[in-house]
């Protein structure tokens, strides 16, 4: 009897602990670089059923998961895939179940929802139905460039967002992995310079206006380098900021370097950089017609631009430059 009690006990521990165990595994946060090994393994699966190039798809992906860091109209928390669709997208606006995962009732109502893995639901909370459903559209326009271009435009009708991903997808290609989270300090830390928070600070060459990034004093010629993987967006002469390069990188961030007294050969826009390519050099270029210098001391303007979908805006770049700083610094010293 005592034997029959210590078993049941035992038994009933145990199928109660199941649950949790399982929820448990459910609820398991993966690592950073889980999740980039889970990423590439849905892009590359996506490739294989439906032709379009991973790296489309893991631009489109990097492009929105910016998205969900610019912006508060969209759920801040994604699973391994950050591509979004409305309720109403998913299901078909005359749906009266937001809910629905029945492939065959979101096609009724003319949602784009599909089931990617083949477990019978089209699930817009399941990362392979999302990126499934979003490779089947971009497959339906076909698989070259062009026609890439287009389905990107037909799903986001937006010039910049086209844009900003046909560039997230040729760094990708360029380097063939999405591990791409490296910094780099914008001036060699082996150079003299100097700076400190000036971001905000009012200007007033031009007209009234704030100082939207930090100065980098230091030697003219002292070299320019990228703090990012990206591609060059725009090279060339800007009244305010004389000789400069812009960088887009994958989280949608312009850089901006301004001020340069020339630019590294090589160095043209559509080239892909990484973290200390050298770009170009300090200088004290602008404030006036092209070729205008020496208005002020030589120094690099660098500043950060983050866009939303919408519109771009200045952010503080004094945080990110102490921290790569620091980091560069650590690396010498090794």
């Amino acid at each position: 009897m005592k034997r029959s009690f210590i078993m049941i006990v035992t038994l009933l521990v145990t199928l109660t602990a199941l649950p949790c165990i399982g929820l448990a595994n459910e609820t398991k946060e993966l690592s950073y670089e889980e999740k980039l090994e889970k990423r590439m393994d849905l892009y590359q699966k996506m490739e294989t059923v439906t032709n379009v190039p991973w790296y489309y798809l893991a631009a489109a992906d990097s492009f929105e998961r910016g998205l969900r860091r610019a912006r508060r109209d969209l759920p801040n928390e994604a699973g391994v895939i950050a591509i979004f669709y409305s309720p109403q997208q998913w299901v078909g606006p005359l749906n009266p179940d937001f809910e629905d995962t029945n492939p065959l009732s979101i096609s009724m109502f003319g949602g784009v929802g599909l089931d990617g893995n083949g477990d019978g639901k089209a699930d817009r909370n399941d990362d392979e139905d999302v990126i499934y459903t979003f490779a089947r559209h971009l497959e339906s326009y076909g698989y070259d460039e062009e026609n890439i271009r287009i389905g990107l435009w037909e799903f986001y009708h937006r010039e910049k967002s086209l844009q900003l991903i046909m560039g997230h997808a040729k760094i990708y290609e360029t380097y063939n992995t999405i591990a791409l989270n490296k910094n780099a300090f914008p001036l060699p830390i082996r150079f003299n310079y100097s700076y400190k928070n000036t971001w905000g600070d009012a200007r007033g060459w031009g007209g009234r206006r704030i100082h939207e990034g930090t100065d980098l004093f230091a030697g003219h010629g002292t070299p320019v380098r990228a703090t990012t993987y990206g591609i060059v967006e725009l090279k060339g002469w800007n009244k305010y900021g004389g000789w400069r390069v812009g960088i887009r990188d994958l989280d949608n961030i312009y850089h901006y370097f301004a001020h340069l007294s020339g630019f590294e050969k090589g160095i043209e826009e559509g080239t892909v950089v990484e973290p200390g390519t050298v770009i170009g050099y300090v200088g004290s270029s602008g404030y006036g017609k092209p070729g205008t210098s020496g208005k002020f001391p030589p120094h690099l303007h660098y500043g950060m631009y983050r866009d939303n979908g919408f519109t771009e805006w200045s952010f503080d770049p004094f945080p990110s430059l102490k921290n790569w700083e620091r980091k560069d610094k650590a690396k010498k010293k090794r």
